[in-house]
């Protein structure tokens, strides 16, 4: 069972995790400067002006503005997405994808992601000028309600329009079979496992558990079932199986609630300010949907190694299910390590990569931990 580290596929894993981060850093930095420059040079109250002599109705200001606002970003923003997102993997062998697909996914994307998005930001806004000061409150419980429908939804209606899923099938039912008893163990009821045509997009591989209830089902890359032997899928899927039995997704939807409801809370009280500092109307003006998104997006940037750190937290504990209840500690490492080589995954990054960046251990610490791990 091959277990070794390709060392120049790991000097490559890091430049591109270098590369990346600065990439994350420009973005980052580009989207704080476009939100204040809207705010200092008073183009977020122009355009409200404007657009409030044109209509008097309070759903239709928010969705033009934001229109303006996103789709001026968006354009200015383009060269860089495409960069990150199609040149860059490109450039170090991880995408299949053509230029045609990269931009048919994006239009899919914000097809998707745009109606979804503004249909959020109209409710958020109803309830900045219905709710008054407990504003914050009712957009937590609201998002949580999307998060809940949305996991359930997801892997039926989002999820097969960027790909392709297809029953595993006869050709692959002792696989199917190894992971509907894995699955079973871990009291999980599953609809099924599918593969899907991951290598359409990428030479990285992956599986998941997805959806809650009735749509929950086994994905398997198809770059795993093609690359992977059938006791490595299953440590892999082990892992996934592991966050069902610690109720990882009912936990991490009530941390992240939590999590929101203490940053809108905190945007309250900076939308407070803000209008006071640039002359809002009041805290449901349009024109401060830059001045939110700064908030929020601070707020995000300062919880990001907190998030983080639970996340990595709940990780291991899914690692040590994976290896006791498999017992397969030799294919969990080998598994880790072709992903490692594979995916171009960083096995030793910096502590602070780790502490400011990494939802997930560091790949050499999972192996390490697997080669160490006895029943």
């Amino acid at each position: 069972m091959e277990t070794t580290l390709d060392p120049e596929r790991q000097k490559k894993a890091k430049e591109y995790a270098r590369i990346r981060r600065r990439l994350w850093l420009v973005d980052t930095a580009f989207s704080a400067v476009y939100a204040l420059a809207w705010l200092s040079f008073g183009w977020s109250i122009s355009v409200s002006d404007w657009l409030a002599s044109i209509t008097s109705n309070e759903w239709l200001l928010v969705a033009l503005f934001v229109i303006i606002f996103g789709g001026i970003y968006s354009a200015l923003n383009f060269p860089l997405g495409y960069y990150s997102g199609f040149v860059l993997p490109h450039r170090f062998g991880q995408s299949n994808q053509s230029l045609k697909d990269w931009f048919v996914d994006q239009f899919k994307g914000l097809m998707i992601g745009a109606p979804i998005g503004l249909i959020l930001l109209e409710l958020l806004y109803l309830a900045l000028r219905l709710a008054g000061e407990a504003w914050w409150l009712w957009a937590a419980g609201g998002l949580l309600l999307f998060n809940v429908l949305l996991s359930n939804l997801a892997p039926v209606v989002i999820m097969p329009l960027f790909n392709k899923y297809v029953p595993l099938g006869d050709e692959h039912k002792d696989l199917e079979d190894r992971l509907i008893d894995l699955a079973r163990r871990a009291n999980t009821k599953v609809k099924g496992v599918f593969k899907f045509d991951m290598s359409r997009r990428t030479k990285a591989a992956n599986a998941a558990l997805t959806g809650i209830g009735n749509t929950r089902r086994i994905i398997l890359g198809d770059t795993l079932v093609n690359e992977f032997t059938p006791d490595e899928i299953e440590t892999v899927l082990a892992h996934e199986l592991g966050h069902h039995v610690h109720k990882d997704i009912p936990f991490l939807i009530a941390f992240g609630t939590v999590m929101t409801a203490l940053g809108f809370y905190l945007a309250s009280l900076g939308m407070n300010w803000a209008v006071g500092s640039f002359g809002f109307s009041g805290v449901s003006d349009p024109a401060a949907i830059p001045a939110l998104g700064l908030i929020l997006g601070a707020f995000g940037l300062f919880t990001m190694p907190v998030d983080n750190a639970i996340s990595r937290w709940r990780e291991r504990m899914a690692d040590d299910y994976a290896l006791a209840s498999t017992g397969r500690h030799e294919a969990f490492a080998s598994a880790f390590t072709r992903l490692a080589n594979q995916n171009l995954g960083e096995i030793d990054p910096e502590k602070w990569v780790v502490f400011m960046f990494y939802s997930h251990p560091p790949l050499g610490e999972r192996i390490a931990k697997a080669k160490k791990f006895t029943a």
